[in-house]
């Protein structure tokens, strides 16, 4: 029997996996809620039906076992990276295959001080900063000096501490600490501030690099225990809460368009990568995986964090890698490989070409602090050029209802070119063509990240303050 998948997620990704689906010649089945009838993924869909909630595991799996489903992809988001769903996909009574990293990596790599123990033992170096959760002040205060003297030894000066908790994400429950006679009091509100809102007092306290780039390392492994990467990734550019809106690969300004290096960009690059292979395989990770990493204007580098899931941007990736002369698509080798198929390549037939430019087009007011905006699209419009691909849950050129319930993305424009000139007037000619108009819920027009996009499109490769 052929395998059906159920889609377990909305808006693009919903109908990139939908598209990989028909493309492998694969069974599939939509969900969506109420407020999301409206969607491309819903209109377009063959077999769908209606849930609840997105992050609703018993309506899911329901849906599953009803439509007779063989594998479940969560996409990202919603439980895309809750290892508990992962789990209980495989299993169940009745299991199903889970498109995505093992329930075991999800667990210890998206928690990230189990992600930086295992760097540690793995020999892959981690932000500097505390590896188990402080429950005291004085132990607090403690950590901090022994971190200072550490970041000293380094070479790293004028730093601060960034108090976290340990439960926290999306930047919540995160103060910065200048300090050192500030640690204890910025210790306690912290910890009051997680027991209230996540149930768990614990705290780590973490150098913050004064200066960074974000770098992606993207990763494909099976469950056959072959590995490849599909080069790097820049993501530097982000919101006030560390939310990314421009993306480029590959992740490093080789030919010095743009940057001013002080190290030799290949050679970092060539090491981030090895390192996140050799931490794919101190795992045996074995799905798609992105690697975060940052690294200073001096090329020291250090792995952020793990991403078990396909990302946003993994397109980008995708449109720079070429096997046996055609393009990668990161989707499809995710589910192919995830359903038992062998890779049938490996890294010297992987060859990287061009560059590859992603921005997110987001309903959001940018001068109240990137405040998510709801309301109505009179008109979304774009010109249509081969080196554009627009990927949109959104009607063209039609009405539309942007749900609160959900973030306000409303597409990803990819655009590509064989060298970075040619990228970035292409960017900007996107940015003069595309029109997203309408109304906010308050009758006021509705403000985009348009004008954000252009004047931030200018850093590209920069070192920017964190």
């Amino acid at each position: 029997m052929k395998d059906k998948l159920l889609i377990a997620n909305r808006g693009e990704i919903a109908l990139r996996i939908m598209t990989a689906c028909e493309e492998l010649g694969l069974g599939y089945v939509c969900v969506y809620t109420k407020e999301d009838e409206g969607s491309l993924h819903v209109r377009l869909a063959k077999e769908k039906y209606r849930i609840s909630d997105y992050r609703d595991m018993n309506d899911l799996l329901a849906v599953a076992d009803y439509a007779k489903c063989t594998a479940i992809h969560p996409g990202y988001g919603f439980l895309a990276e809750n290892y508990r769903f992962a789990r209980r996909v495989v299993k169940r009574e009745r299991s199903l295959v889970f498109i995505g990293p093992s329930w075991e990596a999800i667990r210890d790599l998206g928690n990230k001080l189990t992600m930086k123990r295992i760097a540690l033992e793995a020999g892959v170096p981690v932000i500097p900063g505390t590896i188990e959760p402080i429950y005291s002040d004085v132990e607090a205060e403690m950590k901090a000096e022994e971190l200072l003297e550490e970041l000293k030894a380094q070479g790293i000066e004028n730093t601060s501490f960034l108090v976290k908790a340990v439960a926290g994400g999306g930047g919540m429950g995160i103060e910065e600490v200048r300090d050192l006679a500030e640690i204890r009091p910025v210790f306690r509100r912290i910890r009051a501030y997680a027991k209230r809102l996540f149930g768990d007092e614990g705290v780590i306290i973490e150098a913050k690099i004064p200066a960074f780039q974000h770098i992606e390392v993207q990763i494909l492994g099976t469950r056959n225990g072959e590995y490849v990467h599909f080069g790097t990734r820049n993501c530097t550019i982000q919101s006030l809460y560390k939310q990314k809106r421009i993306e480029v690969a590959p992740g490093f300004d080789y030919e010095g368009n743009i940057a001013d290096y002080k190290f030799d960009p290949r050679e970092v690059e060539e090491k981030i990568i090895q390192y996140s292979l050799k931490l794919a395989r101190y795992v045996n990770y074995d799905s798609v995986g992105t690697f975060e990493w940052l690294v200073t204007p001096e090329g020291k580098f250090y792995l952020m964090e793990v991403n078990t899931r396909i990302q946003v941007e993994n397109e980008i990736s995708a449109q720079i890698s070429f096997v046996n002369g055609k393009r990668v698509n990161l989707i499809k080798e995710q589910i192919r490989t995830a359903l038992g198929d062998k890779l049938g390549y490996s890294q010297p037939d992987v060859v990287f070409k061009g560059y590859a430019l992603e921005f997110r087009l987001i309903a959001e007011d940018v001068k109240r602090g990137f405040q998510a905006v709801s309301g109505t699209i009179t008109r979304f419009d774009w010109v249509d050029h081969p080196w554009l691909t627009v990927r949109t849950h959104v009607p063209r050129n039609e009405k539309y209802e942007i749900p609160t319930q959900f973030d306000p993305n409303l597409a990803l424009a990819i655009i590509y070119a064989e060298d970075f000139s040619e990228l970035m007037k292409r960017c900007e000619r996107f940015l003069s063509e595309v029109v997203i108009e309408g109304f906010t819920s308050q009758g006021e027009p509705l403000p985009t990240n348009l004008d954000y996009l252009r004047e931030k499109l200018k850093f590209l490769y920069q070192f920017l303050p964190s």
